[in-house]
């Protein structure tokens, strides 16, 4: 029994460091866009390429992905997945110092092969590394831990990216302030894998569980594929979209708009540590209330962090975790259930940010973040409910593809916004909401006959 805790432990940990490597290089590139848009003077359409070239990488390899985890096992892709990594963060230099945006979207679709192969390897294996009835739970956890990245990443960008910048500089000299950050994200990840190379790592499933059927005989699975698709892009394309969207109706300086962004991810992160209580039944975060106050003081502390310890920021973050954690009650404990109401939520919020201004407008975009929190975690705990080890492999490969919403609701959004204006762009977001609240509430019961 030791040893297998022990184990487990392990097992946790890489993952949780995984999940945080490909969370802050995922919102790394999405909040990159607003830099990208002023390098090379482009519409906020053609800046979400970046992000569609990100995206679009999840829609062409994860099946094959996912078929090929099933030889080589989890730990071989999370290396290759690594190094892929940090082969694409390497290419950004170059891509600066010409500077070219064809070559950023290159090194762009190489690092995002490296984060479809870590992603489509970790979130089975941490849903079949325990029971089924806390696979949630675990799920919620380790996405915390990403979203700790992604609250980091913006902030960086704003420090040590935007401050300073300035409209006289060149476009070569503006590309070179990207520069030394994908070196060190590309260095890190180096050692990384190194180090996983060096662990023995729990197995789980496996290439030789027989599958029942066909993975695509599962409607619920499918539908939740769907899901992840709305989600995904509408959490992207928000995330894209707000530093836009403070500055221009909001008139705020890049730097400054940039820390609410990570304010905006980061409660994802609040989110999903409230969620690992409420949907779990880990020993470890048995005594609730201790936990609870350690999350909210999380809370108040990072959103006063990030602002330059602006705790008013702060403590208002704080009372949008308050309002998260008695919504959170409502779900009961159930995945399907949390998902419906919290889905209800950011499509209203979403509503608001779309039909009102100043610092109504402002807390709502920034507040859909933490009811975004539970969102991937649960669909894709709904989706893979039922299924073989043996299948989960395929499945995430298919539910991974559906990713590449990402790619698609964030043009649409920019086309959006350049036509019409950023509040109108929000009203994308809601829509993809609402598909979440159905499956939660009807399509995640569909099963095969």
């Amino acid at each position: 029994m030791e040893q297998k805790n022990a184990n487990y432990g392990l097992g946790m940990t890489v993952i949780g460091s995984i999940f945080f490597i490909f969370g802050f290089a995922t919102t790394f590139i999405i909040t990159l866009s607003s830099k990208v848009k002023d390098i090379f003077e482009l519409t906020e359409f053609k800046a979400q390429l970046l992000s569609f070239a990100f995206f679009i990488t999840y829609f062409f390899i994860s099946i094959p992905i996912g078929l090929y985890i099933k030889k080589i096992g989890y730990k071989s892709a999370l290396i290759v997945g690594l190094l892929l990594m940090a082969a694409g963060s390497f290419l950004f230099f170059p891509a600066a110092k010409v500077p070219s945006f064809p070559l950023f979207l290159a090194a762009t679709f190489v690092l995002a092969s490296g984060v479809v192969f870590l992603q489509t390897a970790a979130n089975p294996y941490v849903t079949a590394l325990g029971s089924e009835e806390s696979a949630g739970g675990r799920l919620n956890l380790v996405q915390a831990l990403n979203s700790i990245a992604t609250m980091v990443a913006p902030w960086i960008i704003a420090v040590f990216i935007f401050t300073g910048a300035s409209d006289m500089l060149t476009s070569a000299q503006k590309a070179e302030t990207v520069q030394i950050p994908f070196i060190i994200i590309g260095i890190i990840v180096v050692l990384v894998a190194i180090a996983i190379f060096l662990t023995k790592l729990p197995e789980v499933g496996g290439g030789s569980v027989q599958q029942r059927k066909s993975v695509w005989n599962y409607p619920h699975m499918l539908l939740g594929a769907l899901g992840i698709f709305f989600y995904v892009g509408a959490e992207v394309g928000i995330g894209g979209l707000i530093l836009g969207y403070l500055k221009s109706t909001m008139v705020m300086e890049p730097e400054v708009a940039g820390k609410y962004v990570a304010i905006y991810w980061g409660g994802a992160m609040v989110g999903r540590f409230f969620g690992s209580i409420m949907l779990s039944k880990m020993t470890i975060l048995s005594k609730n209330n201790t936990y609870i106050a350690l999350v909210l003081l999380l809370a108040l502390l990072s959103g006063s962090f990030v602002t330059g310890w602006n705790w008013n920021i702060g403590l208002i973050f704080m009372a949008v975790a308050v309002c998260n954690l008695l919504v959170m009650q409502l779900g009961q404990g159930s995945a399907g259930r949390s998902l419906a109401v919290f889905a209800l939520i950011a499509a209203a919020l979403a509503l608001v940010t779309a039909f009102t201004t100043g610092n109504v407008a402002l807390w709502a975009v920034i507040s859909i973040g933490m009811f975004n929190s539970i969102m991937f975690p649960n669909i894709f705990t709904l989706a893979v409910k039922d299924l073989d080890p043996g299948e989960l492999s395929t499945a995430s490969g298919i539910i991974n593809t559906l990713i590449f919403g990402g790619a698609i609701i964030p043009l649409i959004m920019g086309k959006i916004a350049d036509v019409s204006g950023y509040s109108w762009a929000f009203i994308v977001p809601a829509v993809c909401y609402l598909y979440i609240f159905f499956y939660a509430v009807k399509g995640s019961k569909f099963r095969s006959v």
